[in-house]
């Protein structure tokens, strides 16, 4: 069941205000596609797959899932204005749908064809937009941010694709998924190209590639960051993931962007394809790095015939290097200035990713999203590396989701924490107590020489509290896992929670400014 926030029902996607209607017909030229009644002359102007969505001549996507069928939903469909369904067989022989005269087009995998009729119906948006899509497993939200950035710059009209927002011409929009369902995808685009969008920073999950949510998408660039542990509750093995992801690079990109640091990178590098390195030879490579005392880095970014570009960025962390260098060979190659580049990543800020909170402290407080093994040592590396005093840490991990990496996550943390405080994150369906088990294993599990102080404090406010109870001067305290979220899910229920606003809350608490 998905979770509930505050008993609301997930708002419309938006949509473009006008639509040509296509011709049923049409759509059915799809490979695999075949429509009843033959000779049906309906047309459709939009494209839903959730039936209180539905506007009057829409195309219905009655979807099969693992608990119910999207069919049993179309006789609230056809009532709400839906004037055609797309369905598999078994979904086609729904009564409803064997009413005379509803137009029902049948495919044996509906969802295979879903993004390419969503395209269609849409007018094929994504062809009118350069579409710049990254995808990996972490990065790629600071990547998006960069990108968009250098493009602003330039003085391109952008739209923005993500965790944490979708963004049209500067207007903000909540996000649900880091990649819409293919029908909400197709309506943005639609909205971006209708309010004059020009360039789309995307990211692009494993579950949008697998799933078909990125079908029907045109990319003018397709990027890659890397490959860790991540998802294998949905993706079976290391290499189903991979090959999720490679999808990316199998001819939907006018161009490829690919880091080649790591085991991952390299097996999509083909003819053509543009290489991005910091510690090898590539097409791109860094050069000078700086790290001043704040976390600030600056490099020299080396492209292809002997161009040079001097890059400052506000992000710490030497995979935030990677992630500059990275959008800086997607920017040139889609002919954004160096100066535009340049200027553009100089400014970028991050909402959860290594963001700063300051309420006058004398310690530095840090909220980052790292919410799998690879990337909590990153981030916990990086910290390390500039802090004076201690590393205190506040990590959880979400259920219903990878169990393998539990352990993984309180051991890296313990390896590289003073003081590790283990807690809960969304734990959804599971029971939070098995979960924080799992983590505590993993993190005892290290040789007491070679750990911090390990402790567990279930509730995450109290966690984020004790930790800033402890910090001293020159101290660095981490609240890791949620990153930019606002809600924690607890047996389906979303109940209003921010990092970032409680650890300023306890610090200020502690300095006596604010009593909660």
């Amino acid at each position: 069941m998905p979770a509930k926030l505050e008993g609301k029902l997930a708002p419309a996607p938006p949509r473009p205000s006008v639509t040509e209607p296509v011709a049923v017909t049409a759509l059915a030229t799809e490979p695999g596609v075949r429509v009843r009644p033959a000779g049906t002359e309906a047309t459709v102007s939009g494209v839903t797959l959730r039936a209180q969505h539905v506007q009057p001549g829409d195309l219905f996507a009655a979807l099969p899932g693992a608990r119910v069928h999207g069919a049993d939903f179309a006789e609230r469909a056809l009532t709400a204005g839906a004037v055609a369904v797309l369905t598999d067989p078994a979904g086609a022989e729904r009564p409803a749908l064997r009413e005379p005269g509803v137009p029902v087009l049948v495919h044996d995998d509906p969802r295979a064809v879903l993004g390419a009729l969503s395209a269609r119906i849409y007018g094929e948006p994504s062809g009118k937009l350069a579409v710049l899509g990254v995808t990996g497993t972490s990065g790629k939200t600071t990547t998006t941010y960069l990108l968009e950035a250098g493009l602003r710059a330039a003085g391109r009209v952008t739209g923005l694709i993500g965790t944490v927002e979708t963004r049209i011409a500067g207007e903000r929009l909540a996000s649900a998924f880091t990649t819409p369902e293919a029908p909400d995808l197709q309506a943005l685009f639609a909205l971006m190209v209708e309010q004059g969008v020009t360039h789309v920073p995307m990211e692009v999950s494993s579950h949008a590639l697998a799933l078909g949510r990125a079908a029907g998408t045109r990319f003018a660039v397709g990027a890659f960051t890397n490959l860790s542990q991540d998802h294998l509750d949905f993706h079976p093995t290391m290499e189903d993931y991979f090959a999720a992801k490679a999808k990316l690079f199998d001819g939907r990109s006018a161009t490829e962007v690919v880091c080649v640091d790591g085991e991952w990178g390299p097996r999509l590098v083909r003819d053509g394809t543009i290489t991005v390195s910091t510690t090898g030879e590539a097409t791109w490579t860094a050069g000078d790095v700086r790290v001043d005392v704040d976390g600030s880095q600056a490099f020299t970014a080396h492209g292809p015939d002997g161009v040079r570009i001097p890059i400052e960025i506000r992000l710490p962390g030497t995979f935030n290097v990677t992630n500059a260098l990275l959008a800086t060979a997607c920017l040139h190659a889609v002919g954004v200035p160096a100066e535009a580049i340049r200027e553009g990543l100089a400014g970028v800020d991050v909402p959860g990713r290594m963001e700063r909170v300051d309420a006058g402290q004398d310690f530095t407080a840090v909220v980052d999203y790292s919410h799998k093994p690879a990337a909590v040592a990153l981030a916990l590396d990086a910290v390390r590396a500039r802090a004076a005093g201690r590393v205190i840490v506040v990590l959880g991990c979400g259920g219903d989701r990878d169990v393998a990496k539990r352990p993984l996550m309180g051991e890296a943390a313990a390896r590289r924490a003073d003081l590790l405080v283990v807690t809960d994150d969304n734990p959804r369906s599971e029971d939070p107590a098995a979960i924080r088990a799992s983590m505590l294993a993993g993190a005892r599990a290290v040789p007491e020489g070679e750990r911090g102080e390990v402790i567990e404090v279930g509730d995450r406010r109290e966690a984020i509290a004790a930790a800033v109870a402890s910090a001293k001067p020159g101290d660095v305290v981490v609240v890791a896992g949620k990153g930019h979220e606002t809600g924690q899910e607890v047996a389906g229920v979303v109940h209003p929670f921010s990092d970032r606003e409680e650890l300023e809350a306890a610090i200020r608490e502690t300095l006596g400014g604010v009593t909660r």
